[in-house]
């Protein structure tokens, strides 16, 4: 498309995502909730002397990451229509990249097709960051990269090895854990913990887990909006899927033993996020804290080992993506109006902008977990999964859900209410067609979500009663 205008361009990437949304549609209306393996397989050589293979699957765990990511890249990618005009063609082409990348992690089942995938979608974030970002952005983009490297080359080197431990036949996951699962392969305790954690260096970089942490606010701060939408939204979800998907059902000792010093971390993590997030001046790096504290949630559920825990953890995901995506975007919107994120610029935007006021307040009830709206659910389930593991843990985790209700109302309070201080306020335009087409469909889930989360919660169960199965099994194997 060299020769082919900006507008165009804008039209092909928005029309295939909008078809790859279309086409991701019928996994949810088919899928079997009875069954608790993949669904939905693929599999075809790829290079046969390897034991590696083209094998794709998705079951109730990767079912809504799936459908998360093909929802948010066309608000993504409307979301840029009028602030990206430098370099349209390559932005767009890093989109659509971006999002094969993130769908590729989620439904590979082969242990090399995963890491592929798992590269192709660094490179794009890399570029959005660093070409399209803000004024440290090649700061940002590089820290971003490097971080991720540094957690994929130890990733590498796990894989190899548990590929020859397994007897150097295969890279398929679930040949692999059918090995584990009937002692045909079997890891003693020290392989299980070096593996464990190789892995889970990687993915917790991803998360980010306390004390990893420290390229996120910069990745999100200097990234363009659609670039943080998606970096929220679906790219933190790929270390805590990470984890559940593969640390859990083959490390099954090296869980148990390093649950407590994890679980440590997540709680740290929650109420330093949140305490982090109560002194920022600006909106963007408010909400950037904000999503340390919340994967902290989704880290602690899933490292309570039962069913309530990594239950809400599943759904948590969902939520902190829709929740915080849908905080990004309107973020972003203020910026192209005011071009300042900081929070003393603002006060008294409810006149001006009643719409965007409207919208901003469901959201931002729904990132501290308001009764009746998604994030409710999600907390109540981990938090609920916490009790039952350690108490001790879940009381200092609920001081989290006070802190993020201080740090969220608090700069509702000083953003939209009060009287119009800076006359750059009075002249402010609402919300126009193309933003309000963009927030209604994460608001409806919202709603949704929180309402009616059975819809969500029947399609996991199985699932994750599985992989916490695998845990417990698989640990008698080891023992035995």
């Amino acid at each position: 498309m060299r020769k082919a205008g900006a507008r165009a361009i804008r039209n092909i990437a928005l029309i295939v995502s909008l078809l790859t949304l279309l086409l991701s549609l019928p996994l949810f209306s088919q899928f079997d909730v009875s069954n608790p393996g993949m669904q939905f397989e693929q599999s075809v050589p790829w290079i046969p002397s390897l034991g590696i293979q083209y094998h794709v699957g998705i079951d109730g765990i990767s079912l809504f990451l799936v459908l998360l990511t093909t929802v948010l890249t066309p608000i993504a990618i409307l979301s840029s229509w009028n602030s990206i005009e430098k370099r349209v063609r390559e932005y767009y082409l890093f989109m659509l990249m971006l999002e094969t990348g993130m769908i590729g992690v989620f439904v590979a089942l082969d242990f090399f097709l995963f890491y592929v995938f798992w590269e192709v979608m660094l490179v794009p974030m890399y570029f959005l960051i660093g070409v399209w970002g803000g004024q440290r952005r090649i700061y940002a983009a590089v820290k971003f990269f490097l971080y991720t490297m540094v957690g994929s080359v130890l990733m590498l080197v796990a894989i190899i090895a548990l590929y020859f431990l397994n007897g150097a036949t295969t890279f398929d996951f679930p040949s692999i854990l059918a090995n584990l699962q009937s002692g045909n392969l079997v890891l003693n305790p020290t392989q299980q913990y070096w593996l464990f954690l190789a892995f889970f260096f990687a993915f917790a970089i991803k998360v980010p887990l306390f004390p990893l942490h420290t390229w996120l606010p910069d990745a999100h701060v200097e990234a363009p909006t659609a670039g943080s939408v998606i970096l929220a939204g679906v790219l933190l979800k790929m270390g805590t899927y990470g984890i559940v998907r593969f640390c859990l059902p083959l490390f099954p000792e090296a869980t148990r033993e390093l649950t407590p010093l994890i679980s440590l971390l997540a709680v740290v993590g929650i109420v330093y996020g949140a305490l982090v997030a109560m002194v920022q001046t600006d909106i963007k790096k408010l909400v950037a804290y904000s999503s340390v504290s919340h994967l902290g949630f989704v880290v602690l559920g899933i490292f309570a080992l039962n069913e309530q825990g990594l239950q809400g953890a599943m759904y948590q995901m969902l939520n902190h993506g829709i929740s915080t995506g849908a905080l990004f975007l309107l973020v972003g919107m203020i910026y192209d109006r005011r071009h300042t994120r900081l929070i003393d610029e603002f006060g008294g935007l409810a006149d001006p902008l009643p719409v965007f006021s409207t919208i901003f307040m469901i959201v931002t009830f729904s990132s501290i977990g308001l009764p009746m709206l998604n994030g409710f659910v999600g907390e109540f389930l981990i938090l609920l999964g916490a009790f039952n593991a350690d108490v001790t843990f879940a009381v200092v985790a609920t001081s989290g859900v006070i802190l993020s209700a201080v740090y969220m109302l608090w700069v509702y309070q000083r953003v939209i209410f009060g009287e119009v201080t800076n006359p750059k306020n009075e002249q402010l335009t609402d919300l126009d067609f193309r933003e309000k087409l963009i927030l209604l469909p994460l608001v409806a889930l919202i709603f949704w979500m929180g309402i009616y989360s059975e819809s969500f919660l029947r399609k996991m169960d199985t699932s994750v009663n599985q992989v916490l199965q695998h845990v417990k099994s698989s640990a008698v194997v080891v023992k035995n």
